[in-house]
């Protein structure tokens, strides 16, 4: 068993009525689809409200360095905390000798000592709860999730998740230092004869990221005058997260082509807005094998803001399991040794396994003649026919060893 990486905590006040729906919400969402693909341990949710030894207590200590779990259980890489900030939450830190404020006292101070690993990501049920209040001193000056309104298309409550999920996907990555980059690939150019408002689109989906936390880098505004173009772009596609407008001439463009073989690749996020308007003529066998979400056309120009949102979401949902993915892989290069030939980011493909495959072959690191070639990426499974196509790969590589392909649920069934 590999140690846990992510736990999140939800903590609110018994008393605040509007906490117990938003932790529920939360231990869904971060339990849910896009999580589920990961190795045991990956990511869990933990709440924290009724009193560890009666009502007017505080509730259980979150394990920190300070607070070990017990019989040397080890505690996560990398915990996430979110206070609920409500009116009775305030009244109980308001006094000096009540429970939850030392509880509170003490996340604080566990943050601030390791900020390499502990993070508190607020959220206000009650506007003024940190106004002139003690619990405002404590957590009014740490960034709130959702603290804005949400736009026309957004979700109060997914807004929150997509926060949340941002703000631990860029804290696991310090030495990135910026925000979560969506790198926006698209074509400007329209099918002949086809009714897709192709320019509507781009500015719709440029300013939904601007009504989020993330930033975007797009060629047409972001590249410098005096930078070399095609360098640029194929540095950002390699470290942003790529947000692909699919129109009807997008698989066809060499440039549409190059930004998505460079982001899948480098092993980033990859998502498809599914813009299709009459027909394309052929498909792009590089575009498969990542999610997708259609955005719906409104009329006179309009695309439906909730499809762009969704697709946002799940983007930002797909960089936190990325970041939790990388994480399982170091914690097990340590314990299992050469065990698992490739921890492969996504589900293998052909462009991205003959990458890895030559690349391996000339760094001598694949096992030797005979022996299995493990790979190893997040559910959902391969079909027997894909992994096929990939052995054929490695025959013509003139290796001998059989490919097998798990995700972590066949690893865990074969009892690995």
């Amino acid at each position: 068993m590999l140690p846990p990486v992510l736990e999140i905590y939800v903590v609110w006040h018994p008393r605040d009525a509007g906490g117990a729906p938003i932790a529920r919400e939360m231990v869904d969402h971060f339990h849910g689809t896009a999580f589920t693909g990961l190795m045991g341990g990956a990511i869990e949710v933990f709440v924290r409200s009724e009193g560890w030894s009666g009502p007017d207590d505080a509730p259980r200590p979150i394990p920190s360095n300070d607070s070990p779990l017990p019989n040397n259980v080890q505690r996560a890489k990398y915990t996430a905390i979110v206070p609920l900030l409500g009116a009775e939450m305030a009244s109980a830190a308001q006094s000096a000798d009540h429970p939850w404020r030392a509880y509170l006292e003490r996340i604080l101070g566990n943050a601030r000592s390791s900020p390499s690993d502990t993070w508190i990501f607020p959220y206000a049920i009650d506007a003024g709860s940190t106004d002139n209040t003690h619990l405002g001193d404590l957590l009014g000056g740490i960034q709130r999730i959702a603290q804005s309104n949400p736009s026309d298309g957004d979700a109060t409550s997914e807004m929150r998740c997509r926060d949340l999920a941002q703000g631990i996907a860029q804290a696991m990555r310090p030495e990135e230092a910026r925000r979560l980059t969506v790198f926006i690939s698209h074509t400007k150019k329209a099918a002949p004869g086809a009714e897709e408002d192709t320019a509507s689109l781009i500015a719709t989906v440029r300013n939904i990221i601007g009504e989020t936390r993330l930033q975007h880098f797009f060629d047409a505004s972001d590249l410098q005058p005096g930078e070399e173009w095609a360098a640029e772009l194929r540095a950002k596609a390699a470290s942003s997260a790529l947000l692909a407008i699919r129109t009807d001439l997008y698989p066809s463009r060499k440039w549409c082509q190059s930004e998505v073989l460079t982001a899948k690749r480098a092993g980033m996020p990859v998502l498809i807005v599914d813009a299709l308007g009459h027909a394309e003529e052929r498909g792009s066998f590089l575009m498969d094998h990542v999610p997708r979400v259609p955005v719906r056309p409104l009329g006179d120009g309009a695309w439906s803001r909730r499809d762009v949102f969704r697709a946002l979401n799940l983007l930002v949902d797909e960089c936190l399991k990325r970041g939790l993915w990388e994480a399982q892989f170091r914690l097990a290069s340590g314990t299992h040794g050469n065990a698992v030939s490739w921890w492969a980011p996504h589900a293998p493909e052909p462009l991205t396994f003959v990458r890895w495959l030559l690349d391996a072959l000339q760094q001598g690191a694949l096992p030797r003649e005979g022996e299995p070639i493990r790979v190893l990426h997040p559910d959902p499974p391969l079909g027997q026919d894909e992994v096929v196509v990939l052995q054929e790969m490695v025959q013509l590589a003139g290796h001998s060893g059989v490919l097998d392909v798990m995700t972590p649920r066949m690893l865990a069934a074969r009892g690995g």
